[in-house]
């Protein structure tokens, strides 16, 4: 955290932190890494899905696993748990916007080497021309017969996506277009300083040696022993606290890794900080954070998957405490007295384009967490959902904030409505607001690092409470 100078904000610890964590974070793989450390510190226990979690979990048990190293789920068993009763659920998402290594990434023209790239998502592609951009993700190698995950982050600017200069487009100022496919192309190198000798590497047809020798020493492995990778691209430019009363967060990611930081922080503050809040409760906490949600989380590894629904039939059906009497509906008892939130960050109000919000419903930084509502269902929120949040918001001081897209405006989507209707979940979308979302560097206000982790705390805490007071069937 060099780049932090004298900050001053209330919540500076939380969001120094929070800064550490997207630091450890340039892709899906890395932030869920860095999510195991974090829970392992914390007391959690890693499970594997391929394992029976018979006599594996317990009351009062921390746990976590993931799933193709890109999505983690943690929980906790409230002291208080039976068989039946609900999952109070935190949902968020690891990935963002990004430029990914192709698998033929091999590229050259003009003297310069070039590594080919796929746009994944919806970014702002302009915003990554004229970056120091690096490479970030995991490498399949071939150790000894055998076939492992590394995690690999190169932390030098290697690649470079350079514009035109004025001089040669004067049009340019009128309007900077390009062509993904061909402009949106990094350099790697110059032809005259490329590596010399032969090809021996068993990727190298398909990938520039020298981005396979920097990923191998990187590894400290023979580049021979590469058998594949899943890279994406980013900004080795640090996140930094800006602004002249240090009220801004300047940073790559912070669509969704703010939220997922929030959601993962506050699962651990009130079972390892504060356990005897997990001894009361009669419910199940559990976090989750996808992969995929950047491009319609159709996957495996997304929300859209099987992945969440069999979790929760799992831990229902594993009889923690014993019971022999489990009803044969447990499942579907569960899911009803269960709740989620769907986290994912929002945008505030752009002081330049204010007009661009609807004018009853403009969030500001600072202002408290963003519920987001939509008549045709892009997002889950409903009006008895709602109600629920205020109540955990109220218990814990924290603001709330409503959007709605214009009428005329389009209105994205996330995890929330995926979840909901295929599992007939209870669901509210909530995310802290921020300026240029899917930019390579967003804006987002500092205060509201705090805020979203005292939202959560509180509904952790206080949801089972909330939903014995709350009648809609």
């Amino acid at each position: 955290s060099e780049s932090v100078s004298n900050p001053t904000t209330p919540s500076v610890k939380e969001v120094i932190d929070f800064i550490d964590f997207v630091n450890a974070s340039p892709s899906p793989f890395h932030a869920v890494d860095e999510s195991r450390k974090r829970l392992t510190a914390a007391g959690f226990k890693e499970l594997k899905e391929r394992d029976n979690w018979s006599g594996q979990i317990e009351r009062n048990g921390k746990y976590f696993f993931t799933r193709n190293t890109s999505t983690i789920v943690a929980f906790a068993i409230g002291g208080k748990y039976e068989p039946g009763n609900g999952v109070s659920i935190i949902g968020a998402h690891t990935d963002s916007p990004c430029l990914k290594v192709k698998p033929i990434s091999k590229k050259g023209r003009a003297g310069y080497l070039q590594v080919g790239v796929e746009t994944y998502g919806g970014g702002l592609w302009h915003t990554w021309f004229d970056r120091d951009l690096s490479i970030a993700g995991r490498v399949m190698l071939d150790i000894d017969g055998t076939y492992q995950n590394k995690l690999v982050r190169i932390s030098r600017p290697i690649l470079r996506v350079p514009t035109l200069a004025i001089h040669l487009d004067p049009e340019v100022s009128n309007g900077f277009s390009f062509n993904k496919e061909t402009h949106l192309t990094p350099l790697i190198a110059t032809a005259k300083k490329r590596l010399g000798g032969e090809d021996t590497d068993t990727q190298s047809g398909k990938h520039h040696p020298e981005l396979l020798h920097t990923i191998a020493q990187e590894l400290n492995v023979d580049a021979s022993k590469i058998m594949d990778f899943e890279l994406c691209l980013y900004d080795t430019q640090p996140p930094t606290i800006g602004g002249v009363n240090n009220e801004f967060i300047f940073s790559a990611r912070l669509d969704n890794l703010m939220m997922s930081y929030t959601a993962l922080t506050a699962l651990i503050n009130t079972t390892h900080c504060s356990p005897t809040s997990l001894e009361k409760d009669p419910n199940i906490r559990l976090v989750v954070l996808f992969d995929n949600e950047e491009v319609g989380s159709v996957s495996a590894h997304g929300a859209a998957s099987s992945l969440l629904e069999y979790t929760i039939r799992r831990l229902v059906l594993t009889n923690v405490g014993g019971r022999k009497d489990v009803s044969k509906t447990v499942f579907e008892e569960t899911i009803h007295k269960s709740f989620l939130i769907s986290a994912d960050m929002s945008h505030a109000v752009h002081p330049n384009y204010s007009e661009k919000h609807e004018e009853n419903h403009k969030p500001h930084m600072h202002g408290g967490v963003v519920v987001k509502i939509n008549a045709n269902q892009r997002y889950a929120t409903t009006a008895a959902t709602i109600v629920i949040l205020r109540q955990a918001a109220k218990k814990s001081n924290v603001p709330l904030q409503e959007y709605v897209v214009r009428a005329d405006g389009r209105c994205g989507s996330t995890i929330g409505p995926v979840l909901s209707s295929n599992l007939g979940l209870r669901t509210i979308d909530v995310g802290n607001p921020q300026l240029s979302m899917h930019s390579i560097r967003e804006t987002a206000g500092t205060d509201d690092v705090a805020h979203a982790i005292r939202l959560f705390e509180s509904f952790f805490e206080h949801y089972p409470e909330i939903d014995a007071n709350t009648i809609i069937d």
